[in-house]
């Protein structure tokens, strides 16, 4: 394990449901449904993509404006990165204090922030749990969740970067203990969330995604090393299918490519097996199925989870989704579940 935790990103070349029966989910095109979800946005209706506001002007490298719901404290901060100004909230529990466990939690594409902190509840989980929870917000609201360059986005580094960035920051400020840093995320965000595992588990101590599955293809990401990671998904998903999306059509005109995904299932073998866990054990569960590959010598864990009826959505979120994105299972609490899995880790 590398005694620098924030060595920099490899350099690249260029410049930046209606639900049907479990087994075979309607799947509607990709592009559609985050034109679905954009436009519900506009509506102000809850959803995979509600909530979504423009980034705020560039300001200086790292401020504050602070509110301060109970019981914990939010801001919005700014972190300058590669030249520009990247934004993220932040919510820290009530009785703040030395360098604790952070959580940086990625949005899905099309949404924002706030989004995905009203979508998921994770604030109460960290709270409860006394964990620095942060937000990150995307450029043009997409993750650059897999390692191909393209015309919107020819730097499919830059959101790697942005994350290392924003981990040194908060360990150099005291804020975040650099033994105990996850990533989680939703959709793209959970893609994004794994592709910080897969290329960082000198840095990530754990990651969880849910809704999100590893690129493949010209963007593929290969886990490099021992993470615990967790995947919990809808068996129903029209969005992203659990079996992944190998193929994906054309995005909406003016919008970013769409990565193609290996399977959720997949998706965990390739952790499980870089780091050397060992054979699947399979349970079926009240209102979903849990396959566990045990950790190994290394101690990374790697859990499935797959919500029965469930679609492109939070399992246990109040907010309800845009139509066409399935619906919420209620088996569990997927913050909570969340947290309590990645807790447990160290590197």
């Amino acid at each position: 394990m590398s005694s620098n935790p924030f060595p920099p990103s490899p350099d690249r070349t260029g410049t930046r449901s209606t639900r049907r029966t479990r087994r075979t989910p309607r799947r509607i095109p990709y592009a559609a449904a985050v034109a679905l979800g954009l436009a519900l946005t506009a509506a102000g209706l809850g959803g995979c993509s509600t909530g979504a506001r423009p980034p705020a002007a560039a300001g200086p490298a790292v401020s504050t404006s602070a509110a301060a719901p109970a019981p914990g404290v939010d801001s919005r901060e700014r972190l300058t990165v590669d030249g520009g100004t990247r934004e993220y909230l932040m919510h820290r529990p009530a009785a703040d204090g030395g360098p604790r466990p952070l959580l940086i939690a990625f949005h899905g594409r099309g949404a924002d922030a706030e989004n995905l902190r009203k979508q998921s509840g994770l604030d109460r989980a960290a709270e409860a749990r006394g964990m620095l929870l942060v937000y990150p917000e995307a450029l043009d609201k997409a993750w650059g969740a897999g390692t191909a360059p393209t015309d919107r986005r020819p730097d499919p580094d830059a959101d790697v970067r942005f994350t290392e960035a924003l981990v040194a920051e908060l360990v150099r400020t005291g804020r975040a203990d650099p033994h105990r840093i996850y990533v989680a995320g939703f959709s793209n965000g959970g893609s994004m969330a794994l592709r910080m595992a897969a290329q960082r588990p000198d840095l990530v101590a754990g990651a969880a995604a849910v809704s999100g599955e590893l690129p493949t293809g010209a963007a593929a990401v290969k886990p490099t090393g021992p993470v615990p990671v967790l995947i919990v998904y809808g068996a129903e998903d029209p969005v992203r299918p659990l079996a992944g999306l190998p193929s994906p059509g054309p995005a909406a005109p003016g919008e970013e490519p769409i990565t193609a995904t290996m399977s959720a299932r997949a998706s965990a073998e390739a952790f499980a097996a870089a780091g050397g866990a060992g054979s699947p054990a399979e349970e079926g569960k009240s209102g979903y199925d849990s396959v566990t590959w045990p950790a190994g010598p290394a101690g990374a864990e790697v859990r499935l989870l797959v919500m029965h009826g469930a679609g492109h959505t939070w399992p246990g979120s109040t907010v309800p989704p845009p139509a066409g994105f399935g619906s919420v299972s209620t088996a569990l609490d997927a913050s909570a579940t969340v947290l309590d899995f990645l807790s447990t880790g160290r590197r």
